[in-house]
């Protein structure tokens, strides 16, 4: 369920119309809806109600201050995988006591300031960053609170850009790798060993990567209990897919039922990174169609939206599904692509379209993670506006930038 729906022959999302917000606040714009968001928090929550667990939303798919000041609200905590992450969790009101640090290159900088922060633990990637966190921690005169991201080797079927399990991955430290480095740790006094961590993969579709990865970080618990390492929380990371073009997806009850039925007994606390699921069917593109062009036996549809709005079909050769705000009964084979000055600038190739007509809006589904939070300024582009709606009402959450914008910071 996505709150994205017709009525009167108009795209509302929640109780707007989308073609109201176009004219009020202009296009391109991201248009994300609240109760789509606070549904799938309520999901999670209800399907791991019976274990000790806490949701660590990955800030990285949306970051709007609005987004995160709305999951604090509703109990979440946070994935953080930079120091400007992490400063946007503190400015919008989460709890610095339930972030997550991620990343496999954090600086001295980034380090100190979540020392400072007094986070919940760091994911510890690398044996050289275990040991500028156990330096930078006895420069603080701070203790560290750690978690080893381990690498199980397990391929989660994903696209290889998104997958991060695997053994030729930047990502994660090697089982017996990081069994050895659990025991280096467990010497120093600067560490506090909290947890063991594992993340495969982001747009996962099928549980048997997870059912793989949770019993190999099952029996390396056990193996670490046997060496004396207490341990408070197994981190089993993100990655949950969702339907972009309808195909079948796990339930997150039946994964939180894989998760727990392998877990329970260790008496962990499952710490769970959740981004697409939580915002990715919560949010659209709207663009405005610019142009018809009829060229080389194609027909090309441009709209003002483009690969800088939104990089996903660039980048990964992602599916959107493209839906007319307006109704429309007939459809044409067209490219949707955008003004960018590059034959990689399309949001979808060769495919089905309503019938669309200059001056039309196109709603670019399934948008709400990885697109504003991915978007640039390639061409002198001025990023676009974001709209948050609740119930019959919406609020412009991030302003549209303007020309000005584009070289404030420059010399």
């Amino acid at each position: 369920m996505h709150f994205f729906d017709y009525a009167g022959g108009g795209l509302h999302c929640e109780g707007v119309p989308l073609d109201q917000i176009a004219r009020e606040v202009g296009t391109p714009v991201y248009v994300y809806s609240e109760a789509a968001m606070h549904r799938q928090v309520q999901v999670f929550s209800d399907a791991f109600q019976q274990v000790p667990h806490l949701l660590c939303y990955a800030v990285k798919a949306n970051s709007n201050l609005s987004v995160i000041r709305k999951l604090a609200t509703w109990g979440a905590g946070f994935e953080v995988v930079s120091g400007g992450e992490l400063f946007r969790v503190l400015r919008a009101g989460g709890s610095s006591e339930k972030v997550v640090f991620d990343g496999p290159g954090k600086t001295v900088d980034e380090i100190r300031h979540g020392l400072e922060a007094n986070i919940l633990f760091f994911n510890v990637e690398s044996a050289a960053e275990a040991d500028l966190i156990v330096e930078t921690a006895r420069q603080t005169g701070k203790r560290a609170r750690v978690s080893l991201r381990t690498n199980p080797d397990v391929d989660p079927g994903t696209h290889p850009y998104i997958s991060t399990g695997m053994r030729d991955h930047k990502f994660g430290i090697g089982l017996e790798e990081a069994h050895e480095l659990y025991l280096k740790l467990k010497e120093k006094p600067e560490i506090e060993i909290v947890g063991v961590t594992c993340h495969i993969g982001s747009q996962i579709t099928q549980l048997g990567p997870y059912r793989e990865a949770i019993q190999s970080l099952r029996e390396f618990v056990t193996k670490l209990r046997q060496e004396g390492i207490g341990l408070r929380y197994l981190d089993f990371g993100g990655g949950l897919g969702i339907a972009y073009n309808g195909e079948e997806t796990p339930s997150t009850l039946h994964y939180a039922e894989l998760v727990i039925g392998a877990t329970r007994e260790l008496g962990l606390t499952l710490i769970l990174e959740p981004g697409r699921i939580i915002v990715g069917n919560a949010g659209v593109l709207l663009t405005r169609v610019n142009f018809i062009k009829d060229q080389g036996g194609k027909r090309f549809v441009i709209v003002d939206a483009g690969m800088n709005d939104l990089m996903r079909p660039a980048l990964y050769g992602s599916h959107h599904q493209v839906w007319s705000v307006t109704e429309k009964s007939t459809t044409q084979v067209a490219d949707l692509v955008g003004p960018i000055c590059e034959s990689s600038d399309f949001i979808a190739r060769s495919r089905d379209l309503p019938a669309f007509q200059p001056g039309d809006l196109a709603a670019v589904m399934s948008a709400g993670a990885y697109g504003f939070s991915l978007s640039s300024n390639y061409n002198s582009r001025p990023r676009v506006a974001e709209v948050l709606v609740s119930g019959n009402k919406f609020e412009v959450i991030r302003r549209r930038e303007t020309y000005e914008d584009l070289i404030r910071q420059e010399l």
